[in-house]
C-alpha cells in the first residue's frame, strides 16, 4: 500500500507510541508551499519528523530523495541500519545514534521471537558485536560511539544477574527508547539556552538576523533540532528577523533540507551558496552563524560539516558571533584538541554530480517534467577531494551551546573547558 500526503510526518503525530504495528512502506509526495505561513508562531508547532518508531518497527524517512519526494523506509535489521546511515538517508549526529541504537533494537526483538538466543550470554553477545558493527558506519560523529558504549554497558551489567535473554533483550528496548525521548527534551533546552543566548548578545534586538550551515533540525535529530532549534525557538518567541541557509555543497544539505524545514514551517529565510557567506556579513547585519557538532573535542575545537571552518573565519573577520549548538553527548572528553577527531573522506561522485527533479526553462524542448535525474556537473577525469567534514578552532567559537547551558572560555582564555562545565 502507498499513502500520498503532501508533507511528510509531524513531531507527536505519528512518532513513539502512536504508529500502528504492521504500517506498510509509506511512500509521500512533497509540493513546497506556494506562500509563507503566516500565523503567529508558537512553541507547539509542528515540525517534521525524520524517525518513525513503535515496539517492533523502525522506518527512517530517506533524506537523499528530499525535498521532491518523502519517503519513509523499514529498517528491520542491524544492516539495514549501517546501510541507511553510511549512504547519508538519514545523517545528523544525533539521529544517526538513534536510527543505530533502534535499528538494534528491532533485530533484536525479532531474534529472541525466533529463539535465537538460548540464554542472556548469547543476546548480551550478539548487542555487542552488533553496536561494534554499526560503529563502522559513520567515523566522525561521536554520538554513535556514546550511545553503543552506554547501551553495551548497560546490557553488560544486565546479563550480570538475568535468568534468561529476555531480561537482556527488555533492557537493551527500554535504553534505546529512552534515547528516542531523551533527544527531542535536550534539543529543546538547547534552542531555549541558545535563543536566549543569541538575543542577549545581539546589538540589534529589533532586527536579529542569523546565518545557519548544513542541516540541524528535525531531520537530523529526533525532533526539534539543534542549531535550527536555535533558531524556532528565536522565531517562536518572535526575536527572528531572517535566517539565513548555506546551500552545504556538495550534498546540499541547507539547500535539500533545512531549506525544506524552513519553509515548511513558514521562518523568513533565504538561501545562499556557500560562496557568498563573505558577502552576505558584510551587507547584512548578522547577530550570529549558529552550526550544529558531530564531535566537541575536550577544548571546544568542533568537527562539524565541511565549510563550518570558512564560516568561523568569517565570522571572526566580520565580529559575528559564531555559535556551536550540540548535546553533551556530542562532547568527546577522550580527545584534548580537534587534531585528534578523524575526519570521513567520501566517495568523488559526491562532488562531480549532482541529483535533483527536471524542470524546464524557457525555450527549452518539452521535457518531462518532475523526473529525478543525476547529472554530471564537472568534468570527467578531475580528481577529488571530499572530506566529509572540517575542525573548527575553539579560538573562533564564541559559546558551545548544550541541553545544560552555555559554555563560555574563562576570562582571556582561547579554549573551552568542557570538562568542568560537565563536571567530569
Amino acid at each position: 500500500m502507498r499513502v500520498r500526503r503532501e508533507m511528510g510526518c509531524m513531531v507527536g503525530e505519528c512518532g513513539l507510541g502512536t504508529m500502528r504495528k504492521n504500517v506498510p512502506l509509506l511512500e509521500l509526495k512533497y509540493r513546497p508551499p506556494t506562500h509563507l505561513n503566516t500565523s503567529p508562531p508558537t512553541m507547539s508547532a509542528r515540525t517534521l519528523e525524520a524517525i518513525r518508531y513503535t515496539p517492533d518497527h523502525l522506518q527512517v524517512l530517506n533524506q537523499l530523495v528530499l525535498p521532491h519526494e518523502t519517503l519513509f523506509e523499514r529498517v528491520e535489521t542491524i544492516q539495514d541500519g549501517h546501510a541507511t546511515i553510511k549512504t547519508m538517508k538519514v545523517r545528523g549526529a544525533p539521529a544517526i545514534a538513534i536510527v543505530a541504537a533502534l535499528a538494534l533494537a528491532v533485530d533484536l526483538s525479532a531474534r529472541h521471537k525466533k529463539g535465537e538466543f538460548p540464554n542472556a550470554a548469547a543476546a548480551v553477545a550478539f548487542v555487542s558485536e552488533s553496536l561494534q558493527y554499526l560503529k563502522t558506519s559513520r567515523p566522525t560523529a561521536v554520538n554513535l560511539f556514546d550511545a553503543a558504549n552506554k547501551l553495551l554497558a548497560l546490557v553488560q551489567e544486565r546479563g550480570k544477574t538475568a535468568t534468561g535473554a529476555q531480561e537482556v533483550v527488555d533492557a537493551y528496548v527500554a535504553a534505546a527508547e529512552k534515547m528516542l525521548v531523551d533527544d527531542v527534551q535536550d534539543n529543546k533546552n538547547i534552542g531555549r539556552f541558545g535563543a536566549e543566548y543569541i538575543f542577549g548578545q545581539a546589538k540589534n534586538k529589533d532586527n536579529v538576523r542569523v546565518l545557519t550551515h548544513c542541516n540541524t533540525g528535525s531531520l537530523a535529530t529526533a525532533g526539534w533540532g539543534t542549531a535550527l532549534g536555535i533558531i524556532r525557538d528565536l522565531h517562536a518567541t518572535g526575536h527572528l528577523s531572517h535566517a539565513y541557509c548555506t546551500e552545504t555543497r556538495p550534498y546540499n544539505q541547507g539547500s535539500r533540507l533545512t531549506a525544506y524545514e524552513l519553509v515548511y514551517e513558514g521562518i523568513p529565510a533565504t538561501l545562499v551558496t556557500d560562496s557568498m557567506a563573505s558577502a552576505l556579513l558584510r551587507s547584512q547585519p548578522v547577530a550570529a552563524v549558529i552550526v550544529g557538532a558531530d564531535r566537541v573535542a575536550r577544548n571546544g575545537d568542533t568537527a562539524n560539516k565541511i565549510g563550518t571552518y570558512q564560516l568561523a573565519i568569517v565570522a571572526r573577520h566580520h565580529g559575528v558571533a559564531f555559535v556551536v549548538a550540540a548535546p553533551s553527548t556530542s562532547v568527546d572528553l577522550s580527545i584534548a584538541s580537534g587534531a585528534e577527531i578523524p575526519i570521513e573522506e567520501r566517495a568523488e561522485n559526491e562532488v562531480v554530480t549532482v541529483r535533483g527533479i527536471v524542470v524546464p526553462l524557457p525555450g527549452e524542448e518539452a521535457v518531462r517534467e518532475g523526473e529525478a535525474r543525476t547529472v554530471q556537473v564537472a568534468a570527467k577525469g578531475i580528481s577529488v577531494w571530499n572530506p566529509g567534514f572540517d575542525v573548527t578552532p575553539a579560538s573562533l567559537i564564541s559559546a558551545i551551546v548544550t541541553e545544560r547551558g552555555v559554555v563560555l572560555k574563562k576570562e582571556g582564555e582561547d579554549v573551552f573547558d568542557m570538562a568542568a562545565f560537565l563536571g567530569k
